[in-house]
């Protein structure tokens, strides 16, 4: 078996077995860089002496007997919006083209500890502002199924990475669906768990009552082991919660008898496309067949999810954003005249159009006299829609739907109309207002070649329900 063909798991069983190093599946990685990289532009930085020192001290360690975890040696990507302690972090944007952390985030503190050896930083929607990852200071990710077509985004260059063999598994953020809509896009496995469930410290903010740290990998059993290591209770984080819980291997079973399973009549209308309708509905039929208990239903205010997100969400960034102002780190204007027009000429020169956008949306929500015309509505209406989620999981286990309306888009067809590119979260962007925990994983291809995912949403702090359909679900799509 080629080393690059192992999944995360399997790579760190072959490495404590002795079957390969931690140093040969970084040079394996590093060779397919090369290779691939050109075309799909997945990383923003990539720290080659520095992973190939860390691979070598964690073999060091897994020979002692030190380091025996489920990843240990294994070479991982993390998306460029988390800190990481000594090494370039940009949040693809110009205005951080020179930030290095003197900290790393907790996600990524949890996984080095296990013994996982950080490869670099992936390209990603500047600050996390976008759906396709065109919108990087460092140029567009491509997508390794056809690079012809977006990744999706904002995780677009850990989706693109995990799908290219560039890595292992990758870390991904989700605000609104980005974690799952690259991993459908890519065909790979993503998991935004409940919110709380991992640590935010580090995490570059951008919408901070939405982000989420999660996995991007190749099965579920990666998806599961990863989730397992970067769930923690961190008092640095005021928002993370203390999970007894987080077992998450123990929920890989090949059993969904009895599970009720809802269909929301509302995202199978208009404006979905017609192979992934027939693709998720078909995923929905081999879960029924082995046992689950599959009906449809009205879940209601679907139509006020994507006004309600971009208001709070962008109410939230415009706040976060205001610290990039040129006086304590990142970039500066060259040429200025007083205090005031640096913070302009800097933010004017730092910032892309879509990180642009969003802050002037963001500002005018929270200014007086449109306050509560329209961000305390959409904080009342984000109220009615958890509860919406909280009457259908009184009589569902899980909600099965599609991740996105459509397989990826073509590059440039999505940034020419920006309203477009917002509405294709609509299935995704729920589950943030709402907290809960979502996955998405391959369920087929449509005409083009193109992957179409499967999304799966529990309840909150219910990620094992989750992971147990997930799991029957790939182990049984080809017998069915």
């Amino acid at each position: 078996m080629e080393i690059l063909d192992y999944t995360a798991v399997e790579l760190a069983t072959a490495i404590r077995e002795g079957r390969v190093t931690a140093p040969e599946a970084m040079e394996a990685v590093f060779a397919r860089i090369d290779d691939k990289e050109k075309d799909i532009n997945a990383y923003v930085t990539i720290d080659r002496e520095r992973a190939l020192k860390a691979a070598a001290a964690v073999q060091e360690k897994i020979e002692k007997g030190e380091l025996a975890g489920p990843l240990a040696g294994v070479p991982v990507a993390v998306k460029d919006n988390m800190c990481t302690e000594g090494m370039l972090t940009t949040c693809s944007s110009k205005i951080l083209e020179n930030f290095i952390p003197t900290f790393s985030a907790e996600a990524v503190v949890n996984l080095e500890k296990a013994g996982a050896v950080i490869i670099g930083k992936t390209n990603m929607d500047e600050f996390a502002m976008g759906s396709t990852t065109e919108t990087s200071a460092y140029g567009v990710t491509r997508n390794p199924r056809n690079t012809e077509y977006v990744p999706g985004g904002s995780s677009g260059g850990s989706a693109a990475a995990v799908a290219a063999g560039e890595c292992f598994f990758a870390l991904g953020s989700d605000t609104g669906g980005s974690i799952r809509q690259p991993a459908s896009f890519c065909g790979v496995v993503g998991l935004k768990p409940t919110y709380g469930t991992v640590s935010r410290y580090g995490l570059i903010a951008y919408g901070s009552s939405l982000d989420q740290i999660g996995p991007l990998t190749k099965n579920v059993t990666d998806c599961a082991t990863v989730l397992e290591l970067i769930a923690s209770h961190d008092t640095k984080d005021s928002t993370s919660v203390k999970r007894q819980d987080k077992d998450f291997t123990a929920a890989l079973i090949d059993d969904v008898k009895g599970m009720k399973i809802g269909i929301p009549k509302d995202y199978f209308g208009e404006g979905l496309d017609a192979e992934v309708k027939e693709a998720v509905l078909a995923a929905a039929k081999v879960l029924e067949e082995k046992g689950a208990v599959v009906e449809e239903f009205e879940l209601s205010l679907v139509e006020y999810a994507i006004p309600t997100y971009y208001t709070i969400a962008a109410a939230e960034a415009s706040s976060n954003l205001e610290r990039f102002d040129g006086v304590k780190y990142g970039y500066r204007a060259a040429e200025y005249e007083g205090l005031h027009n640096m913070y302009k000429k800097t933010r004017s020169e730092g910032f892309g159009a879509e990180v642009k956008r969003r802050i002037m949306l963001g500002s005018f929500v929270l200014s007086s006299g449109y306050y509560d015309a329209y961000y305390l509505k959409a904080l009342k209406v984000k109220a009615m829609i958890k509860k919406a989620f909280d009457e259908a999981f009184a009589k569902y286990d899980l909600i099965l739907g599609p991740v996105a309306p459509t397989t990826a888009p073509r590059l440039g067809e999505s940034l020419s109309d920006p309203l477009k590119m917002y509405l294709g979260d609509i299935y995704t962007i729920s589950v943030n207002l709402a907290g809960l925990p979502g996955i998405s994983l391959p369920c087929g291809k449509d005409s083009k070649g193109l992957p179409i995912g499967l999304q799966l949403i529990a309840d909150r702090f219910q990620e094992k329900k989750l992971i147990q359909a997930a799991y029957t679900y790939e182990k049984n799509e080809k017998k069915i």
